[in-house]
């Protein structure tokens, strides 16, 4: 559905997080629209959509309370590519082991949230993601979540210390650290091939 000018149109959702960020990346990238999506007829116009860190509680009751939910599930029906950070990651999982609330559930993976402590636990580390980039990439994970298990079809790209901290299925990337808060573009590239 890309607009006239061919740049594609990649929203942020906007309602709580690190939206500023992600959209200052975007706006690095050439050949991008960014768009802040804050309401559900925005989200439908998108080619993409990341849904960025911040409290997935919260967000989750946004999503339903405003009718965003239902936008982005038709997103994930047309095979728009969505890409989860942290508090993103929890909100795309169908499974999360210290939580009863499923938020979209359009991903097959169970995730652990704030499995590495609280905000004074938060760490900067270096991966190896061959899938995503051939230089190591600088990781910020911000009480960050970790995926315990996927499902088939689930592909891994990046493990920290033998959890899982970067994951694909078909149109959907997660991750449970923050690209945003980092000048490396890489996986902002490697999602925008999807």
């Amino acid at each position: 559905m890309q607009q006239g000018d061919g740049n594609l149109r990649v929203g942020v959702l906007g309602v709580q997080g690190s939206v500023k960020e992600h959209m200052d990346k975007l706006k690095l990238i050439k050949g991008i629209e960014a768009v802040e999506a804050k309401d559900r007829d925005t989200i439908l116009t998108l080619d993409a959509l990341i849904i960025p860190g911040g409290e997935s509680t919260a967000i989750g009751k946004i999503l339903v309370d405003f009718g965003l939910k239902d936008a982005i599930l038709k997103l994930n029906e047309r095979k728009v590519p969505i890409w989860g950070t942290c508090a993103g990651m929890i909100l795309m999982a169908k499974h999360i082991v210290n939580d009863e609330r499923i938020h979209l559930g359009i991903m097959d993976i169970t995730v652990r949230r704030n499995a590495y402590g609280s905000q004074i636990d938060s760490f900067k580390t270096r991966l190896m993601i061959p899938a995503v980039s051939e230089n190591e990439i600088e990781a910020v994970f911000i009480r960050a979540p970790y995926i315990e298990s996927v499902g088939d079809g689930v592909r891994i790209l990046a493990k920290y210390e033998g959890k899982i901290v970067a994951a694909q299925q078909d149109n959907l990337l997660a991750t449970a650290f923050h690209p945003e808060l980092t000048d490396d573009l890489s996986f902002y590239r490697y999602f925008l091939r999807l």
